[in-house]
């Protein structure tokens, strides 16, 4: 059976410690998942917000430092990995290689829309600067993915609208199949079962970073941080286990 694990929400941004993709790096590296899948938004790109324009907090923004940044903490990530297939390739053992996959999130949409917005930017940036293609098998922004019968996507809509499902039981309902999302802060599970008794899971899983978003305010940023390990993939049905950054940090020292 297939293990899964997911790499929620990163928003990376300029002046993040990328430490704690190192401590994800060390656990996939030490746990061999079959599949890793970075469900969107690794980037943060806050130089491209359009929240943002006109405050104070927008002063000194560049694409240029976004685009940076992202690279550094996706070297960072990777670096365990990388390493381990070296040691595998010298010590002359089979090599440890995933399949990876990615599904671009709405922050990195934000360059698509830029570019959409101002024609002059044709041509000139693009998600390709991102450079995750290197690296991973990348899916457009809400294409979903479908991996041993569980469809994975930054988020799923919920109508016409093409707006996010709010919750993990929405998403159920909606669907129809076990489905994994990013998105929202925090961690929401679901469960239901098919016509013939297998076993469907829902989860929303938004946030694998260490800084406070300004917007949530002291208790919106109260919200469960980490990653996910799928076990037992098979038909839709799985094992979830949720490995904390909390836990990590314990694992592998802060």
């Amino acid at each position: 059976m297939t293990k899964i694990a997911v790499i929620p929400d990163v928003q990376f941004r300029p002046g993040d410690n990328p430490d704690f993709l190192r401590k994800i790096g060390l656990y996939l590296e030490e746990k061999e998942p079959d599949v890793i899948v970075c469900i969107g938004d690794f980037a943060d790109m806050p130089s491209l917000s359009s929240y943002d324009v006109g405050k104070k907090s927008f002063e000194g923004r560049r694409y240029r430092h976004d685009i940076e940044a992202t690279k550094m903490a996706m070297v960072t990530l990777l670096q365990p990995l990388k390493e381990r297939r070296l040691r595998d390739r010298e010590g002359h053992r089979a090599r440890y290689v995933p399949r990876m996959v990615l599904t671009l999130g709405n922050h990195e949409a934000r360059i698509t829309r830029a570019v959409n917005s101002d024609a002059k930017l044709d041509g000139t940036i693009g998600i390709s600067d991102l450079e995750f293609e290197k690296d991973w098998e990348v899916y457009p922004f809400l294409e979903p993915v479908v991996i041993e019968g569980v469809a994975f996507c930054h988020y799923f809509t919920s109508g016409l609208l093409g707006r996010p499902c709010t919750s993990a039981q929405a998403q159920l309902t909606r669907k129809h199949m076990s489905c994994v999302a990013g998105h929202q802060q925090g961690l929401q599970i679901a469960t239901g079962h098919r016509a013939d008794g297998k076993r469907l899971t829902s989860i929303i899983a938004g946030s694998c970073y260490r800084h406070s978003e300004d917007y949530l305010g002291p208790q919106g940023n109260n919200h469960w941080r980490g990653m996910l390990m799928l076990h037992a993939c098979k038909d839709g049905e799985f094992d979830p286990m949720f490995v904390s950054l909390d836990y990590l940090d314990q694992k592998y020292g802060k």
